[in-house]
């Protein structure tokens, strides 16, 4: 279900994406509007589930987590109690950023962000010492072109 914005939503969004740090006053400055009408709609977003958190990005290099694997994982078990575990396995796994389930060949995919290839392996193992898997194919990123929390608003 989608919610109906107008401009100054989509405005206000776009400020709180860029940074959610910003002062009430800031983003109404930047917006053209006063700070209780932004405040207002802020939570009528928050209400209507549009803005589900505020969060810090933290730099995963200067982090030591050097080290981004795309995980893509194919499975011949399809049970309502292998995919309960499953998912709970990955919940449980810090390195996993992303979890997808995917139409075609490829079941899921992961995105896993670990020091280096050695951490890679300790999950690997970990993961396959949990759930049984068909296949397991790791792609490691060379480089990162790329990279948005923002959502076109």
């Amino acid at each position: 279900m989608s919610v109906r914005l107008d401009d100054l939503d989509r405005k206000i969004l776009a400020e709180l994406q860029e940074d959610a740090g910003q002062s009430l006053d800031e983003i109404a400055r930047k917006v053209g509007s006063s700070k209780t009408p932004v405040w207002n709609r802020v939570r009528k977003l928050r209400e209507a589930g549009v803005i589900k958190r505020q969060t810090v990005l933290l730099d995963a290099d200067a982090l030591g987590l050097e080290a981004c694997f795309f995980v893509l994982i194919r499975t011949s078990e399809h049970e309502a109690g292998w995919q309960r575990k499953f998912l709970k396995t990955l919940q449980n796994r810090p390195e996993v950023l992303e979890a997808h389930r995917l139409a075609g060949d490829i079941d899921y995919i992961l995105k896993v962000r670990v020091r280096n290839a050695r951490a890679y392996d300790t999950f690997y193992q970990a993961l396959i010492s949990e759930v049984r898997v068909y296949n397991v194919t790791a792609l490691l990123s060379m480089e990162e072109i790329k990279s948005t929390t923002s959502l076109p608003v």
